[in-house]
């Protein structure tokens, strides 16, 4: 017997998902408080203004010009006062103003005239004399492209045999006259620093000898001409973001800077910079790395730099960095030689040799 539902036709079954529901474009949100969301919604899509915290660029700090200190009277009449004046301005600033310091004007200015002549040198004949980590020495590297009517350069100086043998290459008139004046300026100067160096520290420079073989440099500063204030807002944005990034190249105790005609002195930190009016003869003193770990901390390193605003086309300022080890230490041509590996080799096949003639000969002498 047939079943009744034999006969019934077969029905598909459809399992496709019904269709989405329609969205209502006028539709507002069931959120009550949908003002203050749409107000969220937009400051969170807004860019904000970006503000480079104080801490990433230094504050210039408005205070008196560093003190006036009288060579003599600290170095030679021992007056304690002055001593605390000097350590207390190392401490806050970095740096403190030298004056009757015995190194003769003439000198100096006739230095600087001789060190304008360094600068020139074509820049197409400076390649022997450009300074690179082997040779910590000579001119600044230069691009060519680079605007050159700011005309501000640097030249670095030492007592070293291979810049002279170069740079008489290339300049043989004037730098056999302007060395040796520069090997005078330097001799004062290293005096000033050994008297002031035991007076801050209160040690002999023999206790404070740390071997750095990068000697005692002098860094010449050609200042150009354009003294437009963005031509001086954009040096001093150079000298505080090179500050910040580099430091400065030359490991040194103090740095005494000789830039007469100076409007303006400005002195960096890694936390504020200061500028003052330098007196006219006087030496500005800073303070190094070398000196801050040797105080403990106490005294702060800093970058010193000269701000010249007069009409003249170009001027010249000189730093003298000043390390604590012996002077003639200069990039080791003068100091201690290092034994080669085959010197080393030599010596290590003559010592047994050696200490077997010395058995023999022992042997034979008491047989």
């Amino acid at each position: 017997m047939l079943s009744p539902f034999s006969s019934m036709p077969e029905i598909p079954v459809d399992f496709r998902a019904p269709p989405p529901s329609p969205v209502a474009s006028g539709r507002r949100s069931t959120v009550t408080n949908d003002d203050v969301l749409t107000e969220f919604l937009e400051a969170s899509l807004r860019v904000p203004d970006l503000v480079l915290p104080d801490k990433i660029f230094p504050k210039q700090k408005h205070l008196d010009a560093p003190p006036e200190v009288d060579f003599v009277s600290l170095c030679f009449h021992r007056d304690d006062a002055l001593r605390d004046v000097v350590s207390d301005s190392l401490a806050r600033i970095g740096c403190f103003q030298l004056l009757n310091h015995g190194i003769p004007s003439q000198l100096v200015e006739s230095a600087a005239e001789d060190a304008a002549g360094v600068f020139q040198v074509p820049h197409a004949k400076r390649a022997a004399a450009t300074r690179s980590p082997e040779k910590p020495w000579g001119f600044e590297e230069y691009h060519a492209g680079e605007e050159e009517e700011e005309g501000s350069e640097e030249f670095v100086w030492c007592n070293e045999e291979e810049l002279k043998s170069k740079m008489e290459g290339i300049w043989p008139i004037g730098y056999p006259n302007f060395s040796e004046k520069m090997e005078k300026l330097m001799s004062r100067i290293e005096m000033v620093a050994m008297k002031m160096m035991h007076v801050i520290l209160k040690k002999k420079s023999a206790e404070f000898d740390n071997g750095n073989e990068t000697g005692n440099v002098c860094c010449i500063y050609k200042h150009g001409g354009d003294n437009t204030k963005d031509s001086l807002a954009n040096s001093l944005k150079y000298d505080v973001i090179r500050m910040l990034i580099r430091g400065t190249d030359y490991s040194h105790s103090l740095c005494f800077h000789l830039c007469n005609g100076t409007s303006q002195f400005h002195v960096y930190s890694k936390k504020s910079w200061l500028s003052f009016c330098p007196e006219p003869g006087a030496l500005i003193v800073t303070a190094g790395d070398q000196i801050q770990i040797l105080s403990g901390g106490l005294y702060k390193s800093v970058i010193g730099r000269p701000i010249f605003k007069a009409e003249k086309k170009q001027s010249i300022s000189m730093a003298f960095l000043c390390s604590h080890q012996n002077k003639k230490k200069n990039f080791g041509s003068h100091g201690s030689r290092s034994v080669s590996l085959s010197q080393q080799a030599i010596l290590a096949l003559i010592l047994p040799l050696v200490y077997h003639v010395m058995i023999f000969l022992y042997k034979k002498l008491h047989s």
